[in-house]
C-alpha cells in the first residue's frame, strides 16, 4: 500500500486550483457589487450579497476534493481502461471549471447578464458531463459536485430573473 502522504501534494494542488477560479472571478466581481451589480432589479428569492463569498469558497473546496478523488484514482489502477476514464473525467472537470470563471467575467466584467445566462447555461451542462464522468471513476467525487450543480441551478434562475427584470 502506498503512503498516503504521497498524495497529498494532489490534494493540495486540487483544492488550490478550484479556489483559484474563484479568485479569478472574484477580480471581476468585486468591484461590481457595490455598484453595477447594486443598481440592478433582482428577484424576491436573491440572496443577501455577504452569502456568495462563503458558499462559493466551500463549493470551490468540495470540487477540490471530488478532484483529488478522481485524481488519485488513476494512480491505484495501472489498467488503461481505468486511465482513460480518468483522463475523460478530469477533462470534463477542467471545461467546467474555465466555464464557471468565465460567468464572472461576462456578467460582472462586461456586465451582461444575457451572455452570462447563456453561459451557464452551457457550465450546467458540463457540469451533468463532469459529474457523469466522475462516476465512473469515483462516486463520491460525484456525489460531491451535487451540492454545486445545484448551487449554480439556483444561480442560473437567478440570472434569467435578472435578466428578466432589467
Amino acid at each position: 500500500m502506498k503512503n498516503p502522504t504521497h498524495s497529498f501534494p494532489k490534494l493540495i494542488v486540487s483544492i488550490i486550483s478550484c479556489q483559484l477560479a474563484g479568485i479569478i472571478g472574484s477580480f471581476f466581481t468585486i468591484s461590481s457589487i457595490p455598484t453595477w451589480y447594486a443598481t440592478l432589479s433582482k428577484p424576491f428569492f436573491s440572496p443577501p450579497n455577504w452569502l456568495f463569498g462563503p458558499v462559493w469558497i466551500m463549493l470551490y473546496f468540495l470540487m477540490g476534493i471530488s478532484l483529488y478523488l478522481v485524481w488519485i484514482r488513476d494512480q491505484k489502477s495501472k489498467k488503461s481502461d481505468k486511465s482513460t476514464l480518468t483522463s475523460k473525467a478530469i477533462t470534463w472537470f477542467v471545461i467546467q471549471l474555465v466555464l464557471n470563471s468565465i460567468w464572472s467575467i461576462l456578467f460582472f466584467g462586461l456586465r451582461s447578464p444575457i451572455l452570462a445566462f447563456i453561459e451557464i447555461a452551457l457550465l450546467w451542462i458540463a457540469i451533468i458531463f463532469t459529474i457523469k464522468a466522475f462516476c465512473n471513476v469515483s462516486k463520491t467525487a460525484s456525489l460531491l459536485l451535487v451540492p454545486y450543480l445545484a448551487w449554480v441551478s439556483f444561480a442560473a434562475m437567478l440570472n434569467l430573473a435578472i435578466v428578466l427584470l432589467n
